[in-house]
């Protein structure tokens, strides 16, 4: 077992600051590219409003939306400072989307209704990890008062953990997560509801710049899998100001993310904050300057956790958990080495 993590736990009360690495300063500022003003001026622009109602979409909540959200979004791409206008009071269904980038400069999504995903799984079918998938972007934002609705349950029923008739070794459905972001720059998701995901509420892959704020996740406490905000692979990311009830881990930061800032969160129920799993299959992972602070955990299994498969190499350090409430949470502190997320035991393995 070559995963180094080195750990120091203060306890005071319910309030836990545990480092990793105590010598180097952990937490620096997290850079944020986009929409910063400089040498005190703003720079007004000029917003073309792009209405998805202009496409032929219903919003009824019964029509299949998706082609002209495909349509709005061509049109959204080539468009220098274009807003995706989603409007309040409609639901509108709608299968799969991938919002492919690079796009012209200054996009905005401004999701004020309700996204809900279609329950038919043949309609993902050629791409069965994805609901929506935002790729390839840079200086986008994503935002508004509206809500993103996975209609998770008619994919939970499906899942091992749900239907124990089902081996989890043998289950073969790939289920897709709502919202996705891959290899993105520059981007802000802010304001938004997230219920009901089929799998993950939110990704975050192999990005740069990052700032996720003020979102409300939510879906039943034994709902498989469904992860609030999930890091991959990210470089200087900022979670705020969220609210996060869920049936997996709240926060979950994983291999190659490093330089990530979590804070003013509330999470609950779910199973916490967690590092890893990371090194599995004996890969090299690693993970570094994790800075979580000003989160409460409520009614959690578990609170704050790092998790590694044996056999694995790599690294978690640099770590900072500072002014963390828990109240009613089942195992507040976990360093598991052996993590194996399977009903048999795992094989020993040795690097």
């Amino acid at each position: 077992m070559l995963f180094r993590i080195l750990f120091i736990v203060l306890l005071a009360t319910s309030l836990f600051s545990t480092s990793c690495n105590g010598k180097k300063k952990i937490g620096k500022p997290i850079k944020h590219g986009h929409n910063a003003p400089k040498n005190g001026h703003v720079k007004k622009r000029t917003q073309a409003i792009i209405d998805i109602q202009s496409f032929g979409a219903k919003g009824d909540g019964l029509s299949d939306d998706t082609e002209a959200f495909i349509k709005a979004w061509k049109k959204t791409c080539k468009t220098e400072n274009g807003v995706l206008l989603i409007p309040r009071h409609k639901i509108y269904y709608i299968g799969p989307i991938k919002f492919h980038g690079p796009c012209k400069k200054g996009l905005r999504m401004m999701i004020n209704g309700e996204l809900r995903a279609s329950k038919d799984i043949s309609d993902y079918k050629e791409d069965k990890r994805h609901w929506l998938l935002f790729q390839n972007m840079e200086n986008f934002i994503v935002e508004g008062i509206g809500s993103i609705d996975g209609n998770g349950q008619v994919w939970w029923k499906s899942s091992c953990k749900v239907d124990k008739t089902i081996p989890c070794n043998t289950q073969t459905l790939t289920v897709p997560t709502a919202m996705s972001f891959y290899n993105c720059t520059n981007l802000k998701v802010r304001n938004l509801e997230f219920k009901n995901p089929q799998k993950m509420h939110l990704t975050i892959t192999k990005s740069e710049l990052v700032e996720v704020s003020r979102l409300k996740i939510t879906a039943p406490a034994d709902s498989p899998n469904t992860d609030g905000i999930h890091v991959s692979g990210t470089k200087d990311i900022d979670i705020h100001h969220s609210y996060i009830e869920t049936g997996d881990d709240c926060i979950s930061i994983v291999n190659g993310s490093t330089n990530v800032r979590a804070r003013y969160i509330h999470c609950g129920p779910g199973h916490g904050i967690s590092i890893g799993s990371l090194g599995k299959n004996k890969e090299e992972d690693v993970v570094s300057n994790i800075y979580v602070h000003d989160a409460t955990l409520r009614g959690t299994t578990n609170g704050l956790r790092i998790k590694s498969w044996q056999g694995g190499r790599g690294y978690a350090k640099d770590i900072l958990f500072q002014n963390i409430q828990m109240v009613n949470v089942t195992n507040p502190i976990i360093i598991d080495q052996f993590y194996c997320d399977q009903d048999k035991p795992c094989k020993e393995q040795v690097f």
